[in-house]
């Protein structure tokens, strides 16, 4: 049986392609392959259960890209381009002869240099740029889908859901990349929070704030050339995209508050509100950042168990984990 180390180690080499790749780049998250070569990115979903994602079967993997390609068409209609097969008969090869042994959504390459990550880091974002980001975000929020389905997703009982799910995720790491002390504030704080604002839950829920949202808008994903691209929308699990328009908003402010641009963050929630007319958005937004902040630590903590990471990676993503776990505190605080 063909593992998937060995559709990999394949894709490393430039007769795995049906182009000229050129020099091959694999980039890794805790679910994704990205092989990037001169123009295109192709990216393998990994086979895991991490319990709120299940990527263990081809069928599975299949149905994923495809939603991944339908979804991102959304904000992103010119990036994604296609799910192309993987096929083996006397090789591994994208589009190529025998039987499909993986799936991998085409993209065009996006340059590094363009990331909002990297314009950050070289302090080259300004209000003007923040100011477009919050205009599309707002308008994508205005298109997106909600029905009585999506708005059950805004109850509070899916609430109590994900932050159970991330606090019983993250019991194995307390002591690693959090600390008892913190992760008990959090706990305790975020439970006292939900239990004391249901009727304020609700009616976000009544006022169709609850849509068919991207769920993981930060800094690494958006790109910005000629116009101003979000992708990576999430696809594998309903309860993560289908959110309050709050919880979208808040993962961006999240991210510029931990690159230490809280003035850019504040400016990012006014002009979203100024365009949404979401003036009740400031009231969940430390619950939501508190949580975005809470879920990048846990992910990054998740690489402690991914073999595919190197020792090195693995203690980076420790130092990272603990910032964001830092974060997340101080948000609680708050609440």
């Amino acid at each position: 049986m063909l593992i998937q180390k060995q559709i990999v180690d394949a894709l490393k080499k430039p007769d795995a392609y049906d182009e000229a790749p050129g020099e091959i780049e694999l980039v890794q998250t805790h679910i994704s392959f990205v092989f990037l070569t001169n123009k295109y990115a192709y990216k393998v979903k990994k086979a895991v259960d991490l319990g709120f994602l299940d990527f263990t079967t081809l069928e599975n993997r299949k149905l994923y890209c495809e939603k991944e390609l339908a979804l991102n068409k959304r904000l992103c209609e010119d990036l994604y381009l296609e799910v192309v097969p993987i096929n083996k008969a006397n090789t591994i090869k994208i589009k190529g002869e025998g039987k499909t042994v993986e799936y991998a959504v085409k993209m065009r390459r996006v340059p590094q240099e363009k990331m909002l990550q990297t314009l950050l880091e070289k302090n080259q974002v300004d209000r003007a740029l923040i100011e477009k980001i919050a205009e599309i975000i707002a308008n994508f929020h205005s298109k997106a889908e909600t029905n009585n389905r999506i708005s059950d997703f805004g109850s509070l009982a899916i609430l109590e859901t994900n932050w159970k799910e991330n606090f019983d995720q993250t019991e194995e790491f307390v002591g690693k990349t959090i600390s008892m002390p913190l992760f008990k504030s959090i706990h305790d704080r975020i439970r006292s929070f939900t239990r004391r604002n249901g009727s304020l839950f609700e009616k976000r829920v009544a006022e169709g704030k609850i849509r068919d949202c991207h769920g993981d808008i930060h800094s690494g994903n958006i790109f910005v050339t000629d116009k101003i691209y979000i992708f990576d929308a999430i696809e594998f699990n309903e309860r993560f995209r289908y959110s309050d328009v709050a919880s979208d908003v808040a993962f961006l402010a999240m991210d510029l508050d931990f690159k230490n641009r809280a003035d850019l963050a504040n400016f990012l929630v006014e002009k979203y509100v100024a365009s949404s007319g979401d003036s009740e958005l400031a009231l969940l937004l430390p619950f939501y950042k508190c949580y975005r902040a809470y879920v990048r630590g846990k992910v990054l903590s998740f690489k402690f168990k991914d073999p595919n990471v190197r020792a090195q990676e693995k203690r980076a993503a420790a130092k990272e984990a603990k910032a964001y776990f830092k974060l997340a505190g101080m948000y609680a605080k708050s609440l």
